[in-house]
């Protein structure tokens, strides 16, 4: 057994011991809301916005982008859960912004290895065999922060299967203060919209 599933098997133990009225937990999030935010392991959505287990729906991908996936699960989350208010949070020093589309797939191509990180970008090390399966994924990277969190939540308000009636909020979270800064091009392109 690797130290890691050791260290996550023996926390799990001591907080399922104290797990207690958790089990009580309605499936809505009590707060209704929902956040689509990045996976990147030094963000902690319910800290960040002070939510405890129950509150909120959190919806994590690579750079918190509105995937096709994320679009499914706000819809489940507002159709089926009943959340009313939505955040899109991107991040500083994101690693969405380090390479392209044709960067990752030429990585790919190369091997499945784990590419390395040089002062002129990614470079693939493994010996191969890759894939060119690659090329045909749109893997959503960003240049330029509050552009990208824009185009997220005008794409959500703008999907079909969006009521009008929610509003969306953009904002970056700043991974050195821990500040939440607004996107407000992206808030006004999110604000509740009158039905037709």
């Amino acid at each position: 057994m690797s130290d890691i599933l050791t260290h996550i098997l023996g926390a799990n133990e001591a907080y399922a011991a104290s797990f207690g009225e958790k089990s009580d937990l309605p499936m809505p999030p009590g707060r209704q809301v929902a956040i689509l935010t990045c996976m990147d392991a030094r963000i902690d959505p319910g800290k960040l916005a002070g939510l405890e287990e129950g509150d909120a729906h959190i919806i994590r991908n690579a750079g918190g982008r509105a995937s096709d996936d994320a679009i499914r699960s706000l819809v489940i989350s507002y159709k089926l859960l009943g959340t009313r208010e939505w955040f899109v949070i991107h991040h500083s020093d994101c690693g969405m912004e380090t390479f392209t589309n044709d960067v990752m797939a030429s990585l790919l191509a190369s091997s499945l290895e784990t590419a390395s990180l040089g002062p002129d970008g990614f470079f693939d090390t493994g010996s191969g065999p890759g894939s060119p399966e690659g090329h045909y994924i749109n893997w959503l990277t960003i240049n330029n922060q509050a552009q990208s969190v824009l185009e997220d939540v005008e794409r959500i308000r703008n999907h079909p299967l969006v009521p009008k009636h929610i509003p969306i909020y953009g904002y970056i979270f700043d991974v050195k203060s821990g500040r939440l800064i607004e996107v407000p091009q992206a808030t006004e392109a999110g604000k509740v919209q009158a039905s037709a």
